[in-house]
C-alpha cells in the first residue's frame, strides 16, 4: 500500500519502509524542508528503520547541510538518489561527500536500481520486494 503526501516543496510517497520524494522543479531543498521530511519519517515509521529515495525527476538545488542533519537521524538507514542527467549525477556525487556514512548514500540511474539497493541495505522484514511505482 502506498500513501501519498503533498508538501509545499514536492510529493512524498510512503511505501513499505521507504520514504520516496519527487521534489518540484527549481526549488531549493534546504534544512527546514529536510526537517519536515525527517519529521514525516518519524511520524510514519514511528522510530523504526527506513530508507529514503530522492527520485529526481526535476532539477532543483540541495543545500548540502541537509546531509549532516540526515546522517544524525538514526532511524534513517540509507539514502538513494535517482537521476538521469549527467549534471544531476555529478551534483549527487558531490552531495555524497557531506553525508557522514558514505556507504549508506548511493546514486543510481534508475528507480529500480535504487529499490534493489534498499532491499539489500534494509533488514529483509522491512521492505516487500514489490516497491516499484
Amino acid at each position: 500500500m502506498t500513501k501519498q503526501i503533498e508538501l509545499e516543496f514536492g510529493t512524498i510517497r510512503i511505501q513499505d519502509k521507504l520514504l520516496i520524494s519527487e521534489l518540484k522543479e527549481g526549488i531549493l531543498f534546504d534544512v527546514e524542508s529536510n526537517r519536515q521530511l525527517l519529521k514525516l519519517g518519524e511520524e510514519e515509521f514511528r522510530g523504526q528503520p527506513y530508507g529514503y529515495i530522492s527520485n529526481r525527476v526535476f532539477s532543483y538545488a540541495v543545500d548540502p547541510m541537509v546531509y549532516r542533519e540526515s546522517a544524525a537521524h538514526l532511524p534513517l538507514e540509507a539514502i538513494a538518489v535517482v537521476t538521469n542527467s549527467e549534471l544531476g549525477w555529478k551534483s549527487a556525487q558531490l552531495e555524497k561527500n557531506f553525508y557522514k556514512n558514505n556507504n549508506r548514500f548511493e546514486v543510481f540511474r534508475s528507480y529500480e536500481e535504487a529499490v534493489r539497493w534498499m532491499n539489500e541495505i534494509l533488514p529483509p522484514t522491512l521492505i516487500q520486494k514489490r516497491t516499484f511505482p
